[in-house]
């Protein structure tokens, strides 16, 4: 538990957006916003904008695995959310020291970016499947990396379930599919092989949606660091990135992010 007045403690294990629209940006901002500590470990160093990502350069392992004991030894967290690992290498390093966390993760297995350009490589997917889902308390996979991971291809809200079924397979204890890519409403699958929730959230005519994985992720896990179960901590964090959403703004001359502080912001203006 944290002490009086002290915020729980989430950490992202992510790489950085020098952008500021998704990555260990995002999470931090998320995690403000919903009244978390956010802390970091930051896996690769981006030269992102709205236009996509011009260059991508992984840390060492060492580095990565000494910035979490740091943070987790003397600080410790009630929740741990992943994001970009770029290598098998990493996805390694970070699933081996997530093993002796107790603490729930959620595991966003990003594969490509917002503009298509690959963040994590090939040849790390088996050790995703092998080593780091089997330590989620809940995967967040979209449509495409569900297809990366599993070869499950999604064409309709029907087959969401086989999506999940899939993701389930390699050891999960929940997995929130989103469907987000699909026409109609946004709505996503969570399920844990047994229960199903669907959460259905009306699609904003908004392109600047930058940075929504890497939102939903941490505000997953903030929730969840907060002592919420998971099917309202995920219904807690699909309603405040649809806010996100709904806010986002133009940001350089592509695709801005979500306003990470929609809600705090509007409180502000109605003061």
């Amino acid at each position: 538990m944290s002490a009086p007045g002290v915020p729980p403690r989430v950490l992202t294990v992510a790489g950085s957006d020098s952008g500021g629209g998704a990555g260990i940006q995002a999470d931090l901002k998320t995690m403000l916003a919903l009244g978390v500590h956010g802390m970091s470990v930051v896996t690769a160093i981006t030269a992102q904008n709205s236009l996509g990502v011009q260059g991508a350069w992984e840390l060492p392992a060492d580095a990565v695995r000494a910035q979490y004991r740091s943070v987790v030894d003397d600080i410790g967290v009630r929740a741990v959310k992943t994001g970009m690992l770029a290598s098998a290498e990493l996805v390694e390093t970070v699933a081996e020291l997530l093993s002796g966390t107790d603490a729930p993760v959620v595991v966003d297995p990003v594969g490509v970016s917002k503009h298509g350009d690959p963040l994590l490589a090939a040849s790390a997917l088996d050790a995703v499947r092998t080593a780091l889902l089997p330590l989620a308390t809940v995967a967040t996979p979209n449509l495409d990396e569900v297809a990366r991971l599993t070869g499950v291809r999604v064409g309709s809200e029907e087959q969401l379930r086989d999506a999940a079924a899939a993701v389930l397979t390699y050891g999960p204890r929940w997995a929130l599919i989103k469907g987000g890519h699909l026409p109609g409403d946004a709505v996503d699958l969570l399920t844990d092989g047994r229960e199903e929730h669907w959460l259905r959230a009306p699609r904003h005519d908004n392109r600047h949606t930058h940075g929504t994985g890497c939102t939903l992720a941490s505000a997953i896990a903030a929730h969840l660091a907060k002592g919420d179960s998971v099917p309202r901590a995920v219904r807690a964090a699909k309603d405040y990135v649809t806010g996100a959403i709904a806010a986002g703004f133009a940001l350089g001359t592509g695709i801005g992010p979500v306003d990470h502080g929609w809600d705090l912001t509007r409180g502000a203006a109605g003061a």
